[in-house]
């Protein structure tokens, strides 16, 4: 067999600021597609609000004060039965909070019946909210008040944790409002003070108008969040 040389092929090495340039483009690209899938995930939400809050029909101003939004804090909360709960197990329903001590005094069982009247009265949408009762202390609760409780979400949480996520309006206790919890879980209506059977109508409406505006990304049950 005769000897032939080898032939070599000599291929240009890759060129460091290009491989760089080449990274660069599609670490932006990656972070163009990230930022497209969030707008897209909250744009109902950011709709919804811009609805009731922005483009909502003039003469019908809402009854309960808008906040700055506050996400459910990762807080260890027990239930009645001392099992451990996660607050955030709590998001994918509109929520409607009381807080209160362990006793529940008057203003306590006010709310929790208005709490319970609200989210009967919204029929068909009733299954989008839950009634929560944040026990702010370690009183046991009065078994008289067991029975009514049985549609409820009751959860013991420190009071100190809750403080650094709901906010009283200056000059009230925590305990003196109604809040309401979006299914992102986050706190961004309180309903004033003074919430009674008379004016309970006015925070239904708000509620009703919340419900219809988010009718579009928003439904029963947690498994769809």
């Amino acid at each position: 067999m005769l000897d032939e040389p080898l032939g070599l092929t000599v291929h240009s090495l890759p060129v460091p600021q290009e491989a760089l340039a080449r990274d660069s483009r599609r670490t932006a690209i990656g972070r163009l597609k990230m930022l497209a899938v969030l707008a897209v995930c909250a744009a109902p939400v950011v709709a919804s609000y811009l609805t009731y809050y922005v483009i909502r029909p003039q003469g019908r101003p809402n009854y309960g004060e808008l906040v700055e939004e506050r996400q459910l804090p990762a807080v260890s909360a027990t239930s009645l039965d001392g099992a451990g709960v996660s607050l955030r197990s709590l998001r994918g329903q509109w929520l409607l909070v009381s807080v209160a001590g362990g006793e529940c005094n008057a203003a306590c069982e006010r709310h929790l019946y208005l709490q319970r009247q609200m989210r009967e009265s919204l029929g068909k949408d009733k299954d989008r909210v839950d009634w929560v009762w944040l026990v702010a202390d370690g009183k046991p609760v009065r078994e008289a008040l067991r029975p009514a409780l049985a549609q409820a979400t009751v959860l013991r949480v420190d009071e100190a944790q809750l403080g650094r996520w709901l906010a009283p309006a200056p000059g009230q206790a925590l305990a003196d409002h109604l809040y309401l919890v979006d299914p992102m879980g986050n706190w961004m209506l309180r309903f004033p003070a003074e919430l009674n059977l008379a004016t309970a109508p006015r925070a239904k409406r708000d509620l009703e108008r919340l419900l219809r505006a988010s009718a579009g990304w928003d439904q029963p049950g947690r498994g769809n969040h």
